[in-house]
């Protein structure tokens, strides 16, 4: 979009009140009584502008990740309790339990605004007024999608509602929910355009490609495996929902200069002054983040990464070294990951080595305000940004390397992986990736390893490939593995003859997979009740 649209681009449920927004072009807050708003003709575009700004959270986009065993919250402060939740030491009061839901349930409320309002805008031309309410429609079914995944049964609201009303509506079915998801996603995908049709000042808007990626993962996460291959498959064989391929350098996904590139299906758009975030302090080397290190990579993290052979680390002849843990990996470790002796450029163009094996300087594990796990992440650093790590750059929510994991698990499920869907998939990911050696890329090498086998690559695949975009929490919920993967030590680097245990994980299969109802809320709305089960 243009840095013009970007101006009004900040969080309304946070900023609307404050006093550096009253210059932007922001749509009403709940409590405006200025009945001449939506008599403006620019009164769309900036209701607009406000559900796209809440449409999701940079904090927990990244938080997320410590929610799963790819990495440590250092304090039970940062995430909104993030380290509580993954040690499962929470409930409903827990500042993102009840956040997560008041975030939603905000941004809905937004999407709902304008669509009850819209036909109030004079001299809308009916075309763009469309797809205002597709793109609000598209939002409002995103919230519903992280809602029903936390929290299972929730509140349908499809209308503007009263104080009165709030505290009298119950939960819905989440079967209805899914229902209603998709429902939307294929109404607003028949008035979306697609990605090239949209003008350079539009870069960013929802996408006709957007919507049929959404719903793909809608499906996965309900295992509709062949629903799921169908949606995939119009994206690999022609451009019924836009041109997507994958960008050739990995690391390059990541960095400012190569924003909206041709990957890229949906983001979170961003634009350095007038809407930043700044969450990469959290997990940058201590010594360029200059704050404590809030999120660290997990030693389970860079173990899953596969050797340059396609093996993993324990796997006989895989060639791994203990006293050379770095060598002949996966390159998307080094690109994703930053480990003692890496090297690293600063803002100000310097390379350094980061250390972080003890006694070795202020990045060092053993250092209070340091990693942890004496990891930290690369992916996601941005040079760019200004002198308290506020960046511009834009957080990916769906690439079209998703797709073809999407594609691969659905078809290894169908038991369907042949040869030519491993070309298709793996081969060219890991290819893109920079992995050269043939018995990495060969499906002649996995053909033989199973339903079980396959499905274990494709995804430790996707573990590696989506570190820190997000994903991996969902993941382990929807394979049904949390309880496994988030129970017992978290480590850390190896230091002398062991490996540091950074945390206690807790997982309780028969509560934890659903979050609770915020207590708040229930305090307020018994209707709300009864609550998810186990709480």
């Amino acid at each position: 979009m243009s840095k013009k649209r970007y101006c009004v681009w900040v969080l309304a449920a946070c900023l609307l009140g404050s006093a550096a927004c009253k210059k932007l072009e922001l749509g009403p807050s709940y409590q405006d009584t200025d009945l001449t708003f939506w008599n403006n003709p620019e009164a769309a575009a900036k209701a607009l502008n406000n559900c796209y700004a809440g449409m999701y959270s940079d904090e927990y986009y990244f938080f997320n990740e410590s929610l799963s065993d790819n990495a440590l919250c250092s304090s039970s402060v940062n995430g909104g309790g993030a380290r509580s939740i993954a040690e499962g030491a929470y409930d409903g009061r827990t500042n993102r339990v009840a956040g997560e839901w008041s975030y939603h349930f905000g941004g809905i409320r937004n999407c709902n605004n304008l669509l009850n309002n819209i036909d109030k805008v004079p001299g809308l031309d009916e075309g763009l007024k469309n797809r205002y309410i597709a793109e609000a429609r598209f939002i409002r079914a995103f919230h519903y999608f992280q809602l029903m995944t936390w929290y299972g049964d929730v509140p349908l609201i499809e209308n503007e509602i009263s104080y009165e009303e709030s505290f009298a509506i119950g939960r819905t079915p989440r079967a209805e929910i899914l229902n209603y998801i998709l429902q939307e996603l294929d109404a607003v995908a028949a008035v979306l355009p697609l990605k090239q049709e949209y003008s350079e000042a539009d870069k960013g808007r929802i996408t006709r490609g957007a919507a049929a990626a959404v719903k793909a993962k809608v499906l996965l996460y309900e295992s509709r495996w062949d629903e799921v291959a169908a949606i995939c498959e119009q994206f690999m064989n022609g451009n019924v929902y836009g041109a997507y391929s994958l960008f050739p350098d990995y690391a390059g996904i990541f960095e400012p200069e190569n924003e909206n590139n041709s990957e890229v299906i949906l983001d979170m758009q961003f634009v350095p002054v007038y809407r930043t975030h700044a969450m990469q302090r959290f997990f940058i080397p201590y010594t360029e983040g200059t704050l404590i290190t809030g999120m660290a990579p997990s030693q389970e993290l860079v173990d899953d990464y596969v050797m340059a052979n396609g093996k993993g680390i324990r796997e006989a002849g895989s060639g791994y070294n203990e006293s050379t843990p770095f060598q002949h990996r996966d390159p998307r470790l080094e690109a994703t990951i930053i480990h003692d002796g890496s090297s690293f450029v600063t803002k100000k163009g310097d390379t350094v080595t980061i250390r972080t094996a003890p006694g070795t300087g202020d990045n060092a594990v053993d250092k209070s305000d340091a990693s942890h796990t004496g990891y930290y992440f690369r992916k996601y650093y941005d040079r760019t940004a200004d002198g308290n790590n506020n960046s511009g750059l834009n957080l990916v929510l769906v690439r079209y390397t998703d797709i073809l994991l999407m594609y691969a698990e659905a078809k290894t499920m169908l038991g369907q992986m042949d040869a030519a869907v491993w070309d298709k998939t793996i081969q060219a990911i890991r290819q893109r990736a920079g992995f050269t050696d043939p018995a990495a890329l060969n499906f002649t090498n996995y053909a033989n390893l199973g339903t079980t086998g396959m499905m274990n690559l494709v995804r430790r695949e996707r573990r590696c490939e989506f570190a820190l975009e997000s994903q991996r929490v969902f993941d382990i919920r929807r394979w049904r593995i949390a309880e496994t993967v988030m129970n017992g030590i978290l480590h850390g680097m190896k230091v002398g003859n062991s490996y540091l245990e950074a945390d206690t994980r807790v997982f309780n299969p028969g509560k934890h997979y659903l979050w609770p109802v915020p207590q708040a809320d229930i305090d307020m709305n018994k209707n709300l009740l009864p609550n998810n089960p186990g709480w």
